[in-house]
């Protein structure tokens, strides 16, 4: 992959091809080249991996790109760009430097977290648990590593996923809860007087700036 030469070597490697293409040399030689830090590249698709990982075609509903120290996004997509079925499905590269390896997995960690798209599922969320797998982290991969490796980095998605529905409810049951205990205390003067009016009045006010998205 290209980025990661480009990134360690500060060489950009598509301006030298173009030159090469119209005739001119190449301004350095072998020797002169120096390679400097350590850098990760990770693909981002528009594809499902918990779905056999099966294309997801469609529209771009909001993008949020992520960037900062040693951060390099190459990419051609954009809200409201539709994703189409009939091409590779790639979205953009997303490349992290670092001065060893740890450095760059560290902000690959932090780009992939800040990277988000809606309206198309992409395999961010899986690349980010392979950044974070220890055999990965230790540099203790093969050829079939991955083979071997995705059945349970899918398990652990599929966890995650109910883990947050199942906090999502919890949280919408509780709203739900005071609100009708609020609603209980307004109709019984007897209720209403078991609890301070200020208090009552201050969890409702939570619960509507919680609740409205405007606020």
């Amino acid at each position: 992959e290209h980025p990661v030469t480009e990134m360690v070597t500060g060489l950009d490697l598509v301006k030298l091809q173009i030159r090469i293409a119209g005739g001119e040399s190449l301004p350095f030689t072998q020797e002169n080249v120096a390679l400097g830090g350590h850098a990760i590249e990770c693909r981002i698709y528009a594809e499902d991996p918990d779905n056999n990982f099966f294309p997801s075609p469609g529209t771009i509903l909001s993008l949020r790109t992520p960037s900062g120290p040693g951060i390099r996004l190459d990419n051609g997509v954009h809200e409201g760009f539709t994703v189409p079925t009939e091409y590779d499905p790639l979205l953009g590269k997303l490349i992290a430097w670092g001065q060893d390896r740890a450095e760059a997995l560290a902000r690959l960690d932090r780009g992939l977290q800040e990277c988000s798209v809606t309206g198309i599922k992409t395999n961010a969320a899986l690349l980010l648990r392979i950044l974070r797998d220890p055999e990965y982290v230790r540099g203790e991969i093969f050829t079939r590593w991955l083979d071997d490796r995705l059945p349970q980095l899918l398990a652990v998605a599929k966890k995650t996923e109910a883990g947050a529905a199942a906090e999502d409810a919890a949280i919408l049951a509780g709203l739900l809860h005071h609100f009708t205990l609020a609603r209980a205390a307004d109709a019984n003067g007897a209720a209403g007087e078991t609890q301070s009016a200020w208090k009552r009045d201050a969890r409702r006010e939570q619960v509507d700036r919680a609740t409205d998205p405007r606020r």
